[in-house]
């Protein structure tokens, strides 16, 4: 999930969330509790760390988790879970956990390289992150899902039999849910893409655009004020602004705004627009100080109750290198090198400061990781495909409010269907996360969404292809059983 899919991300994210990458920082930052969690158990892979050298033998630990409550023995479908860019610390209950009763499925869920307690290396410098790619992720998978299907043989008593397993992610996880899909149709029956940021961007104007569109006329134009108010105050008395938000660390003007601007991509991107919009809009009526209102806003939502620090935005600490102490380094590796995602100020009518721009985000690039370190976006996209993938029996969906969908694939196509979900509070990943996603409810409940009938809808027609692909998958092997 910068990516609110760098976020938690961000992040989301999400990360992925946090699940893959919100803003890269948003994308990784998805509050999940210990309490709805399937299971935390930790279990260990051998990794190969370079798929792509006959020459190099290394391997590193990856971590993974199962939850077998409703697996139908002997030939259940097994649902991999892809845990995109933060540390995955279990199988989170949320609405795969319906749908794993539905269909009798185990569920396993890999961490992704480098994250969390799964990083081949002591430290995180820059020329150690070399393997750390959508691209080796993917191949992470493939090799996973190979020897868990061999082990679950080995157990079963069994030899050369394929349990029928079908993909899910978010975010980012989503894209590589997609993705997977796409270089690897032989090993998965089908994939759940959700809020799969499957098209890298250079610069992601679109983003800026949507958070207008979500908030409406209104609280549109008080977030615009309140740009226009945190750069004349920043002219004015820098070190004040900055206390006002509890950010006074921030000495990069430029990370100060990122952080201003994310803090409000966060409740379209997660599905609370009125925890944002509400006070700014009556602040505005009854001519209270606005960027007083604001920062409130971000004090008790984004940093109270979202849990994100402005740490997180002070490019000093993402030159640490040490893994234990990640706080984004390795999601915005990726943006640097591979997916960039850059969420821009539109040349007009923008919302974050027109100073969050294109040299910003390669300035930050260049500072963090040194010189040599450039998004390929074109070279990223032509490998996947970006919005036009050509894969098959994938489902793309999206919330209409999440700013992140003008980076997913959003009309359907033969054996790709992809549903929007419509609705006020519809944000990033709501079609397993349910509304709001942050504090994620158990089971991805939908009840808190405007449109509940919106989300339930587009999960019935999820199930619909699932169980179809499930049925049409390894026909042979599953009738030797």
């Amino acid at each position: 999930m910068k990516f609110a899919l760098c976020l938690i991300a961000s992040l989301s994210l999400l990360w992925g969330l946090a699940d893959g990458s919100v803003s890269s920082r948003i994308l990784q930052r998805l509050t999940i509790s210990s309490s709805t969690y399937l299971t935390t158990q930790e279990l260990w892979f051998n990794q190969t760390l370079d798929h792509f050298s006959p020459y190099d033998h290394r391997r590193f630990s990856q971590r993974y988790y199962e939850f077998l409550d409703n697996f139908a023995l002997p030939d259940g479908p097994i649902f991999l879970k892809i845990c995109g860019e933060a540390a995955c610390n279990g199988i989170s209950n949320d609405y795969l956990s319906v749908l794993a009763k539905k269909f009798g499925a185990a569920v396993v869920s890999l961490e992704h390289r480098y994250y969390g307690k799964s990083s081949p290396f002591n430290s995180q410098k820059t020329e150690n992150l070399k393997y750390l790619s959508s691209k080796q992720a993917l191949s992470d998978l493939a090799a996973f899902r190979q020897y868990y299907q061999d082990s679950l043989n080995t157990k079963l008593n069994r030899s050369s039999v394929e349990n029928p397993w079908f993909v899910f992610g978010i975010s980012y996880s989503g894209a590589l849910s997609a993705w997977f899909q796409l270089k690897f149709p032989h090993l998965s029956c089908g994939s759940l893409a959700s809020s799969a940021v499957v098209l890298s961007v250079y610069n992601f104007t679109q983003f800026d655009r949507q958070i207008g569109e979500s908030a409406g006329p209104q609280c549109k134009a008080a977030l615009q004020e309140v740009t226009h108010l945190t750069e004349q105050r920043l002219e004015d008395d820098k070190k004040a602004v900055k206390a006002l938000f509890g950010a006074e660390s921030l000495d990069i003007d430029g990370d100060f705004l990122y952080y201003v601007a994310d803090a409000a991509v966060t409740a379209f991107q997660y599905g609370n627009p009125d925890r944002l919009c509400s006070p700014l809009v009556e602040a505005k009526k009854s001519g209270k100080d606005l960027l007083d209102a604001y920062a409130t806003y971000v004090k008790d939502y984004y940093v109270g109750t979202f849990g994100i620090s402005a740490e997180t935005y002070n490019q000093e600490l993402l030159k640490n290198e040490t893994p234990a102490e990640d706080i984004g380094r390795l999601w915005w590796f990726q943006v640097c090198s591979e997916v960039a995602y850059f969420q821009v100020a539109p040349s007009n009518d923008s919302i974050r400061s027109s100073k969050v721009d294109t040299r910003y985000h390669l300035d930050l690039c260049k500072n963090v990781f040194g010189e040599g370190v450039y998004p390929d976006v074109d070279a990223t996209n032509l490998y996947y495909g970006g919005t036009n993938i050509a894969g098959s029996k994938i489902i793309f969906s999206n919330g209409s409010q999440d700013p992140w969908r003008h980076a997913s694939k959003q009309t359907s196509s033969p054996e790709m269907p992809s549903y929007v979900i419509t609705c006020h509070n519809c944000g990033h990943g709501i079609d397993l996360r349910g509304c709001p996603q942050s504090p994620l409810t158990a089971e991805g409940n939908s009840r808190n969404c405007s449109s509940p009938d919106a989300v339930n809808k587009a999960r019935e027609k999820i199930i619909e292809h699932i169980d179809l692909w499930l049925s049409q998958c390894f026909p042979e092997a599953r009738s030797a059983m």
